[in-house]
């Protein structure tokens, strides 16, 4: 143990001595779990729609007041002698909305009306937040001032949980938050191995009478450090710029954060005891710590949402379950029933990655 300590001592004494490697473990995830869960949104607001009034009735101002009064929309008035598609065209709106002749005849004699809502379907995620958000306001024009002679026999009362506001902040925050800790801790883990095989200060390792295990553990312990400190920080940030708090036991949070620390420490590790190039070995944790934790892990958007024929990579991706933990803990709230599974497998892809680094390790020390 005191081996071990002492490795661990040595790595964190080299991180604190050089500045910017601090900044890139401290610093640096703070500012990405502030800017992407900003610049990142899941509504819409203030998207440009240009509005054709056919009837000029009251009924039609104030069909078009409803959507004016909606955050999602900024109505822009157009001539009815244009078609709606030039200002697609023209880059001026995203979405149209026509009004159709004798609207407000129609609705005073009870008649049923319709209208016509294009939207620019190019952003095909946007087109289907616009199509439901004017449904929205249709629904409650026809309830209110509508003037609908025949209710619907069938209404539906929604009620939005876990994240009432439909804040965006609250779906990508815990998600930039495991991003951080995926990225930092085992790029500096493979830096520093890396670095010692590039340099071949490595042998004195290979030759020396220290245990792999050790040696590794050791290395491992420092980052896992680093890891944990971060998550600290960021979860600081979670709590009070994002005003997020726990929702439920919070046990299966700590114990797969201490887990999760372990696993990309270990990951980092490995890389860089297997590949004694730092260029080579940004790569490989790029590819493992960044691009499979963006893209398949659930964090941009629901992991069923991606085409099944790459679908079964996610299942390899340690993210993936730890970002469940995440929201469960600070949104949902199901505790150990719901998230065992999760925390389990985090701590057998750590396990495996310690004993693919250990072989390699032992089997250079064993051949000298």
């Amino acid at each position: 143990m005191r081996r071990i300590i002492s490795q661990a001592r040595k790595e964190l004494t080299q991180i604190v001595r050089d500045p910017l490697a601090l900044a890139l473990a401290l610093v640096l995830p703070m500012f990405l779990l502030l800017l992407l869960s900003t610049a990142m949104s899941l509504s819409v607001t203030g998207m440009p729609l240009v509005v054709q009034d056919l009837d000029a009735s009251p009924a039609s101002r104030s069909f078009i007041d409803a959507f004016r009064a909606s955050n999602t929309f900024h109505v822009i008035a157009w001539p009815t002698t244009k078609q709606p598609s030039e200002a697609f065209r023209t880059n001026k709106a995203r979405g149209a909305l026509i009004i159709p002749p004798h609207f407000g005849e129609n609705l005073a004699r009870g008649v049923n009306t319709e209208i016509q809502m294009l939207v620019d379907a190019s952003d095909a995620n946007t087109a289907k937040l616009v199509q439901g958000y004017s449904g929205e306001i249709v629904a409650s024009f026809n309830a209110g001032a509508g003037g609908s002679a025949r209710p619907s026999p069938v209404k539906a009362e929604f009620r939005l949980w876990f994240n009432p506001g439909r804040n965006s902040k609250m779906f990508y925050g815990p998600g930039m938050f495991v991003l951080g800790i995926s990225m930092f801790p085992p790029l500096l883990a493979t830096l520093a191995s890396a670095k010692e095989g590039e340099l071949k200060t490595i042998l004195q390792v290979y030759v020396s009478n220290i245990p792999a295990h050790e040696f590794l553990l050791g290395k491992i312990l420092a980052f896992m450090i680093i890891a944990v400190s971060e998550a600290i920080l960021e979860l600081t940030l979670l709590f009070t710029y994002f005003g997020m708090h726990f929702a439920g036991d919070p046990t299966p949070f700590l114990v797969a954060t201490l887990l999760y620390a372990f696993c990309v420490a270990t990951f980092g590790t490995m890389i860089g005891s297997a590949v004694p190039n730092q260029a080579a070995a940004i790569q490989a944790v790029a590819l493992g710590g960044f691009l499979l934790v963006f893209l398949l892990s659930g964090l941009l958007f629901p992991v069923a949402n991606i085409p099944p024929s790459i679908r079964w990579l996610s299942n390899v991706v340690w993210g993936k379950y730890y970002i469940e933990i995440v929201r469960d803990a600070l949104l949902t709230g199901g505790g150990w029933a719901a998230m065992w599974q999760n925390v389990a497998a985090i701590g057998f892809i750590g396990s495996l990655f310690f004993v693919m680094a250990w072989r390699k390790m032992r089997r250079m020390q064993l051949s000298v």
